[in-house]
């Protein structure tokens, strides 16, 4: 993983492969900005030079507010790879905009307008190749279902699996083995990440709430950051009707294996297994309490919760 800017440093075995950090979409951009921010430390901090691609968009100013979002938290350059069309695609312009970063950010929009103008392009080829020289790669939204070998191209939503409720296409190919899901539990898109997985068990689901992100380094292993969770549908032992069921129908599935991870959690995705919980976390407040009592508290034995105790709002 990267955080020194240095994005063409190198291991004993050679250059490593930067971070990939699907975002499920609409990413707090005003407050805190944690998820954000964290890219903007993984692309280098303040020797950071970012490259936005906001092709997924049809708002004009998406690329020019996240520009202003980057430089705001510190980064040394953020510049917009304005890329409407298959021939800006293998511009020579957009692909040293590409060559020339630390990290790219992708936004949201429409997965299959990043698809059909970047897929087999120059442009993606340069992504691929800044990525495995070890800048960060990250995407909002359509932006986090291309990152993905296998995309999430269109379906609909709800907690049933169903036959054909959802298909998938060719994404950009940055991390093999799961197929990738954004705005997860606000649009109910459980039953169609089941689905997806019956058809394909050897893949992983990654289904991600929005505000939330999926940090995933060169071992495999990823870490959650932000408000809601990322949920791992792991299909190696499933056993489903899929090949038999008629279209629409709803399936039946057994034996798959649901993981719901919070912010600071990890999980190694070539082992498939979680990996140990980080420490409690303390409220403000208990923290204070603590060393007014004269306590010392281990910031290796306690992580720290964001809001007080009387800040958590009833349901």
């Amino acid at each position: 993983m990267i955080a020194d800017g240095n994005a063409d440093r190198t291991t004993a075995g050679g250059p490593r492969r930067g971070p990939i950090m699907p975002v499920g979409g609409a990413e707090d951009k005003r407050r805190e900005r944690a998820i954000l921010a964290r890219f903007v430390e993984l692309a280098g901090g303040g020797r950071a030079r970012i490259a936005i691609v906001p092709t997924a968009s049809s708002i004009e100013g998406a690329g020019q507010y996240y520009k202003s979002i980057f430089y705001d938290l510190g980064a040394a350059s953020a510049e917009v790879a304005y890329i409407p069309g298959r021939a800006a695609a293998n511009n020579a312009e957009a692909v040293g905009q590409i060559e020339a970063a630390t990290g790219v950010y992708i936004t949201g929009g429409n997965q299959m307008r990043l698809a059909t103008i970047l897929g087999g392009s120059r442009v993606e080829a340069a992504i691929r190749a800044r990525n495995a020289a070890g800048a960060v790669i990250a995407g909002t939204s359509a932006g986090a279902s291309i990152l993905s070998a296998h995309m999430v191209a269109q379906g609909a939503g709800g907690n049933t699996p169903k036959q054909r409720m959802a298909q998938m296409a060719a994404g950009f190919g940055l991390i093999d083995g799961v197929v990738i899901d954004q705005h997860f539990r606000e649009r109910d898109r459980i039953g169609r990440l089941l689905a997806l997985v019956a058809l394909n068990p050897a893949l992983l689901g990654l289904g991600i709430d929005e505000d939330t992100a999926a940090i995933i380094d060169a071992d495999g292993v990823l870490e959650v950051l932000g408000r809601g969770t990322v949920m791992i549908v792991d299909g190696a032992r499933m056993q489903s009707d899929v090949a038999h069921q008629r279209v629409h129908r709803p399936l039946s599935i057994t034996n798959v294996l649901l993981h719901a991870l919070a912010s600071g959690y990890r999980y190694d995705l070539r082992d498939r297994r979680p990996l140990p919980a980080p420490p409690p976390a303390l409220s403000k407040s208990d923290r204070r309490k603590l060393e007014r009592a004269g306590l010392r508290v281990d910031p290796l034995a306690y992580g720290e919760r964001a809001a007080d105790d009387d800040d958590v709002r009833g349901a």
